[in-house]
């Protein structure tokens, strides 16, 4: 190999880079948002077991529910960025061995990149719908918040 095909090799190698930090990214916010919809769920819980009136019940487990929803949704755009990353790393390696192998790998370089990219779109889907979620959520939270009222002042 040559200087300037040692630049190449590492140029190519390190573009992937650039999606391996959205990527990272995306990841600490869903693992972010994931954290809050837990801890979310579990005050809910804490209230629900405190809890005997049936429409207020009710009115508990479907926030309950949408909480599991959007936990599910974070948990589905997580494993999509690790596989994305996977990719991404999987394309770097790709490169450089392609390189040392006088280019016997063809285009899977190009298909880990590719699949990787589609797998960090997905996820970007999935995140947009779980804020949608969230959105709902506490729309929902405030239309049917209990509302306390301060007693009439006594008059004599």
């Amino acid at each position: 190999m040559t200087p300037s095909t040692d630049h190449t090799v590492l140029t190519a190698m390190l573009a992937p880079a650039f999606f391996l930090t959205a990527t990272a990214s995306l990841l600490l916010s869903a693992n972010n948002r994931l954290a809050r919809i837990i801890d979310r769920a579990r005050t809910l819980l804490r209230e629900l077991a405190d809890v005997e009136e049936e429409s207020e019940r009710s009115l508990l487990e479907k926030r309950i529910a949408l909480q599991r929803q959007r936990s599910l949704i974070i948990l589905r755009a997580g494993q999509l960025l690790y596989g994305a990353i996977s990719c991404f790393v999987g394309t770097s390696l790709a490169v450089a061995v392609d390189t040392f192998t006088g280019h016997r790998l063809g285009s899977v370089p190009t298909w880990l990149a590719a699949v990787g990219v589609v797998a960090m779109l997905a996820a970007s889907l999935l995140l947009a719908r779980e804020s949608t979620l969230a959105v709902t959520a506490i729309n929902e939270e405030m239309d049917h918040r209990k509302v306390r009222r301060k007693a009439p002042p006594l008059t004599g």
